[in-house]
């Protein structure tokens, strides 16, 4: 039996070429982009599960809150005093580590490279991840000071073919480090990926932190510190310890202004987006975003196929009366039925399969992953795939196998099913589920292209364009004044300013601001962000003034005592007009002096975050970062002439250069993918419903085949048939474009809320959705209804 269903099935692909044509494209595509958004969402999950301790592996983190108990910073890091004493304390703790990021510059030989993910890491390190160590005892690797170990792409960076083991490499022009071991690079599905690993015990030299501040410095959280807990521990039960264990140890009232807390490892990756992480994480939202899309899509491809089977029921209903009338019981039919739309789905999944290999690349391009084609021969997720493909067949038949089965011989002979088809209630609500699906995906499209037009746009407050960004160092290791007037000396360089972070970075520094009160000076019931600038800062960023003045030579106070605010911090401190600020004393951290300048509000960070309140100082011996000003007139000749000035001030070092618009570019790289995303899905969605259009436009002209012909005889005219044809679909598509558009506007409000600074959906938006959707439904109606109102009258009455 199963065998003549299969016969029958390859004869009705065979015989209606064009329908089958169309249905195997669409679930094909339908598949291919089930498919290619499942892999992603699989990578997106599996992140830091290779370890074999994942499920008992936490981060510590530590928030600090304001005076009125609101978070101010969030930190995935911590001091490096806690990973000791929460050892000490918390003897259940089975394993803590930590580790410090120390990217910088590394020598052998000639081969000299500035490296980031180079991590000072504790020696039990390996009893807490999954490394693979190729050479050297993880036991020991990184029990001794000075002691390195480098993963095996780095080992063959720097030695090539030697063993690098007992090697000694430089790093920093400061210290020797001798390399103990090689490892393999974590997987890409890592939240932080090190090449390098320091052994923390070298940390307890003054050259690179000192033992002292591994001891007692609370106020440093930089150090990553991560916890392995014992089997079906709560780890609630060490963050209620938590708020008595930070006063037995800072402070009697650390607990009301620090938090602790933990973090899962596996869900890290999904679940956590604090001012400051290891290297940028994904968003849970984004894996229900594109997993809703993927479903979507195949929901789509499945009403065609639905409503194509419709634009054959009456001939296929034909066929099931005379098999009722011959003896055939329904269950026979509906496995008839269901046996057809099972090899249909079968044949789509071969090409939807192809598709996955030519479009994985692409995918794999802007999404930044290295997803391969081999996950989908995983036996878990290859028997999901199969699963998916069965339920898929099954849905897709369901329409024909169990409503065309369900017509009594009697009504299809008298012509009462084709009557009931052409008025068909569920065939208009699937056409209107596909359009609203495939509307929702182009609201969407438009409003994340409107906002990263208006983040384009968006006036910073200061010049990011032509702005060269060079991480120099201190004043103690380099002869600043010298290299300014060297780098000066050509005509393209407009300015050269200093600071210790630069725009694009989060704003983590934070000491605590004191201004006066009555005749004394009290701590400011808001935090204060602290940057360190140089008086070249301002002017080379070309950030305006609100009142006062710059930091000047000409004040020898400005330096140990100067403060510049922002329009921000000066509202937020109490003072109603920028210029009541000039002269008052100030205090921030140790310091205390006056205030002599405040800038107008400046867009330091992504326009995620609101203007933060910030006090800068000129401290020179943390001014890091180089920002050279070039004019556009000749940038190459610019860049050239201060690679020249590098390369003579720092024979040893690299020549290494950021543009800034390029790194405010990455803090939106995540929204240009899914606006991309979204482009490609809802034109995909748009193609998918069209083609069911025209299968359904098929289906009327089918229907409609006679009373076409009596209009014609009647003198009704090719537009007005036309019309008459395409009115019914444009009403349905009208339909959902009501129905998506406030669907659509309520997600993507909520999405505008991830930036602090956003567009308005305005009703063009929606409007642009409607235009483009009826005009591509009507484009894809018009063929067949001038096709079906130029055909001979006279055929079609005779047909009848």
């Amino acid at each position: 039996m199963f065998q003549n269903y299969l016969k029958i099935a390859v004869r009705n692909l065979l015989k209606h070429k064009t329908f089958s044509f169309i249905n195997i494209s669409g679930v094909a595509i339908g598949l291919a982009c089930f498919l290619l958004l499942s892999l992603y969402v699989k990578d997106e999950l599996s992140y830091d599960r290779f370890h074999a301790n994942a499920e008992r592996i936490y981060r510590l983190n530590r928030t600090f809150l304001s005076k009125d108990g609101t978070e101010s910073l969030r930190l995935g890091h911590a001091a490096p005093p806690f990973g000791p004493l929460v050892k000490q304390d918390f003897p259940e703790v089975e394993q803590v580590v930590r580790m410090l990021e120390m990217g910088g510059l590394i020598e052998y030989g000639e081969n000299i490279y500035n490296e980031g993910n180079v991590f000072a890491a504790e020696a039990n390190i390996f009893k807490l991840f999954s490394f693979k160590v190729i050479q050297g005892n993880p036991d020991k690797a990184l029990e001794n000071p000075f002691s390195i170990m480098f993963s095996k792409k780095m080992a063959e960076k720097y030695f090539g073919k030697e063993n690098p083991i007992g090697k000694t490499v430089k790093l920093e022009n400061h210290f020797d480090c001798t390399v103990t071991g090689v490892f393999e690079s974590l997987p890409s599905q890592s939240h932080f990926h090190p090449e390098a690993l320091i052994s923390f015990s070298t940390l307890n030299d003054g050259r690179v932190y000192g033992a002292e501040g591994l001891r007692s410095n609370w106020g440093n959280n930089s150090f990553s510190t991560f916890l392995l807990l014992p089997k079906n521990y709560d780890p609630q039960k060490l963050v209620k310890a938590f708020p008595a264990f930070q006063n037995r140890h800072i402070d009697t009232n650390a607990s009301t202004y620090s938090v602790l807390n933990l973090t899962k490892l596996t869900d890290i990756h999904l679940h956590s987006h604090l001012d400051s992480e290891i290297e940028s994480n994904g968003d849970i939202q984004y894996v229900y975003l594109f997993s809703a899309i993927a479903i979507f899509i195949l929901v789509i491809a499945c009403i065609n196929y639905m409503n194509l089977a419709t634009a054959r029921s009456a001939t296929r209903a034909k066929e099931v009366g005379m098999r009722k009338v011959i003896g055939a019981v329904r269950h026979q039919l509906i496995r008839q039925f269901l046996s057809e739309s099972i090899l249909l789905v079968v044949v789509s999944l071969f090409f939807a399969i192809v598709l996955v290999v030519i479009c994985l690349p692409f995918l794999n391009d802007f999404t930044q992953k290295q997803l391969s084609f081999n996950a989908l021969l995983d036996p878990l997720f290859l028997s999901i795939v199969l699963a998916i493909t069965l339920f898929t067949g099954v849905i897709a038949g369901s329409y024909p196998a169990f409503f065309m089965t369900s017509f009594q011989p009697l009504s299809v002979f008298k012509g009462r099913v084709a009557s009931a088809l052409k008025n068909g209630k569920l065939r208009q609500g699937l056409v209107v589920t596909q359009f609203a699906i495939a509307v929702v995906l182009i609201i969407c499209t438009a409003v994340v292209y409107n906002q990263m037009k208006y983040v384009k746009n968006y006036k910073l407050g200061f010049s990011k364009d032509q702005m060269v960004l060079l991480r120099a160092g201190s004043d103690s290791v380099i002869n600043y004044e010298s290299i300014k007037q060297q780098l000066k000396a050509n005509s393209n360089i407009v300015e050269v300013g200093r600071s210790s972070r630069v725009p694009s970075g989060r704003l983590l520094d934070s000491w605590e601001a004191y201004v006066m009160k009555g005749d004394s000076m009290a701590p400011a019931d808001i935090g204060v962000k602290s940057l360190s600038v140089d008086e070249d800062f301002i002017p080379a960023y070309q950030i305006e003034m609100a009142a006062g003045r710059n930091f000047s030579k000409a004040f020898s106070t400005d330096k140990t005592n100067g403060f510049i605010l922002n329009e921000t911090a000066v509202k937020q401190l109490g003072w109603k007009n920028p210029g009541d600020a000039i002269g008052a004393r100030f205090g921030y951290g140790e310091i205390r002096g006056q205030i002599v300048g405040v800038t107008k509000d400046y867009h330091f960070e992504s326009l995620h975050q609101k203007v933060a309140p910030i006090a800068m100082f000129a401290q020179t011996d943390r001014l890091g970062w180089m920002s050279v000003h070039i004019s556009g007139g000749n940038i190459k000749e610019a860049l050239a002439h201060i690679e020249s000035v590098w390369q003579r001030q720092f024979p040893d070092r690299p020549f290494e250069y950021e543009f800034l618009d390029q790194k405010f570019g990455v803090l939106y790289a995540t929204e240009q993918t899914q606006q991309l995303l979204f482009g490609i899905f809802s034109g995909i969605a748009i193609f998918i419903s069209c083609m069911g259009l025209l299968g359904l436009s098929i289906f009327v002209a089918e229907i409609r085949t006679k009373e076409i012909g009596v209009r014609k005889v009647l003198g009704a005219s090719i537009a007005s048939l036309v019309i008459m044809l395409s009115n019914d679909f444009l009403k349905l598509v009208i339909i959902a474009i009501i129905v998506a558009s406030p669907i659509a506007w309520y997600a993507m409000n909520n999405w505008l809320q991830n930036f602090a600074y956003h567009t308005n959906i305005n009703w063009g938006v929606f409007m642009f959705a409607a235009f483009i959707s009826i005009a591509i439904a009507l484009f894809t109606i018009s063929f067949q209804s001038i096709k079906a109102a130029l055909m001979n009258p006279v055929k079609s009455l005779k047909s009848e």
